[in-house]
């Protein structure tokens, strides 16, 4: 199964190449790969230049519309990733994109309109699911979801950990997050470090899991020292370039938690710097200097 970031690029790629503005290929190609590189500025400047001289497309639109939602630009992000949706309904990934613009809008929205904007989230990653069932992306925006959203909006834990069974089933690996990540909502500590356990013992320099023990440390409070060796290890290692994996700006951020945690502020403040140095979108680590 195709990742989420392969999956784009296949379809932009037979997008462009299939329009008659082919000469935007070069910049479009650029701009993917910045935002493939989280470099979000850089990218939205190119998309935004590339929009300015050709018009709009749905390339274009797709990635100012999320490149919009990374910087909480509901305004902007709304028209684009609608727009994607009317021209393709049936792109599972603009659906998704479209759910979290109005999950976004919820959040932003005033009392009475919070529902509304709740539902169309909902039905929209919904959608995503229906057309893409094999695609953990997917179910990992429902587990977010029902984890965030009240019942009276269709939220709930049950349903949360049956989407996580469902990613266990699609995504060994990412079974154990979702399950952790659950675990950690309902304070069941134990429980979320013991998922990588089995991991850990089989494949000791496991990126994912040495950095899924140090965020469980830093959102629960507990085993701090655990957490910092393992994070620590991460940063021994390659960092990995894979679609949806922890990069070492999520490492560092990461650290400087556990570090403020024991009091070490002077120690967390070079650890967030240097999670906002290797990536200047990096915006939590940015949020904690500022604390």
């Amino acid at each position: 199964m195709p990742s989420r970031r392969i999956h784009l690029r296949l379809f932009v790629i037979c997008a462009v190449l299939l329009s008659p503005s082919f000469g935007q290929a070069a910049e479009l190609a650029q701009g993917i790969s910045q935002y493939e590189e989280r470099h979000y500025s850089a990218a939205r400047k190119i998309f935004t230049e590339v929009e300015r001289e050709k018009g709009q497309s749905i390339e274009t639109d797709f990635y100012l519309g999320r490149l919009a939602l990374w910087f909480d630009d509901l305004t902007a992000a709304l028209p684009h990733l609608e727009r994607c949706v009317r021209l393709a309904p049936q792109q599972a990934s603009f659906q998704n994109a479209l759910g979290d613009c109005y999950g976004l809008a919820a959040q932003k929205a005033n009392i009475f309109a919070k529902l509304g904007w709740a539902k169309r989230c909902l039905a929209a990653y919904e959608r995503a699911v229906e057309l893409e069932p094999q695609n953990p992306a997917w179910h990992w925006s429902l587990i977010g979801y029902y984890t965030n959203a009240p019942c009276i909006a269709g939220g709930g834990m049950d349903k949360a950990y049956a989407q996580a069974a469902e990613i266990r089933r699609l995504d060994p690996a990412g079974g154990h997050v979702a399950f952790a990540t659950l675990y950690l909502t309902d304070n069941r500590y134990a429980s979320a470090f013991a998922e990588f356990d089995p991991v850990l013992h089989d494949s000791p320099n496991d990126f994912l899991a040495l950095y899924h023990i140090g965020r469980c440390a830093a959102l629960s409070g507990q085993q701090l020292d655990r957490g910092i060796a393992a994070l620590r290890r991460c940063l021994i290692l390659p960092e990995p370039t894979a679609d949806g994996m922890p990069s070492f700006s999520n490492v560092h951020y990461r650290l400087g938690n556990l570090l403020e945690k024991k009091g070490l502020s002077d120690e967390a403040k070079q650890e967030y710097t240097l999670a906002s140095t290797a990536n200047v979108d990096f915006r939590p680590a940015k949020v904690a200097l500022k604390n």
